[in-house]
C-alpha cells in the first residue's frame, strides 16, 4: 500500500509539472504572443466633463446622472460658458468616444476640439436647447433618473 501511494504522488506531481511547463508553451491566453511593440491592452476609461451652459440649475447633475448610468465616467460636472446650442466636443481625437457619448444622451452635434492640457476625453457643454426632446431624454435614463425628471418637470 505504501509502495501505491508512493507511485500516486510521484504520479500526481508529475503531472503538474507537465501542465506548468504546457502552461507556459501555450502563453495561458492562447492568443499570439506579445511583442515589445505592441500597445498595452487595457479597458478604455472615457473621461467625461459636463458643463452647464445655462442659468437653469440641476441640467449638468442630470445629464451627469445619465452618462453614469450609461457607464461613463463622468469626472467633473458644473457651470461653463452661456451657450445656445448643446455640443459634444472630442478632446483627444477620438470621436468615437465622443459620438457614443453624444448618443447616450441624446446629442447630434459633435465636435473634435484636441486640448493636451486637459485630462479628458470628451467636454459635454449643455446649452438653451437642452435638453433636444423630452421623449428622447428618458430612453437611457435609469428609472430614478426618469423619476426625477418628471418630478422637475411638474
Amino acid at each position: 500500500m505504501r509502495s501505491s501511494l508512493r507511485w500516486l504522488l510521484l504520479f500526481a506531481t508529475f503531472a503538474a509539472v507537465v501542465a506548468l511547463v504546457g502552461s507556459f508553451f501555450a502563453g495561458l491566453g492562447g492568443g499570439a504572443p506579445s511583442t515589445a511593440m505592441d500597445p498595452p491592452t487595457r479597458p478604455v476609461r472615457m473621461r467625461v466633463e459636463v458643463l452647464n451652459g445655462t442659468t437653469r440649475a440641476g441640467l449638468a447633475r442630470s445629464a451627469t446622472e445619465r452618462l453614469r448610468d450609461a457607464g461613463f465616467d463622468v469626472v467633473y460636472f458644473g457651470n461653463g460658458p452661456r451657450t445656445d446650442s448643446t455640443v459634444v466636443l472630442d478632446r483627444v481625437g477620438r470621436p468615437e468616444v465622443a459620438r457614443a457619448v453624444a448618443e447616450a444622451l441624446g446629442i447630434r452635434r459633435v465636435r473634435s476640439e484636441p486640448d493636451p492640457g486637459l485630462y479628458l476625453d470628451v467636454t459635454v457643454m449643455l446649452g438653451a436647447d437642452w435638453p433636444p426632446r423630452p421623449d428622447s431624454v428618458s430612453l437611457g435614463a435609469g428609472w430614478w433618473t426618469r423619476l426625477k425628471q418628471w418630478w422637475q418637470e411638474r
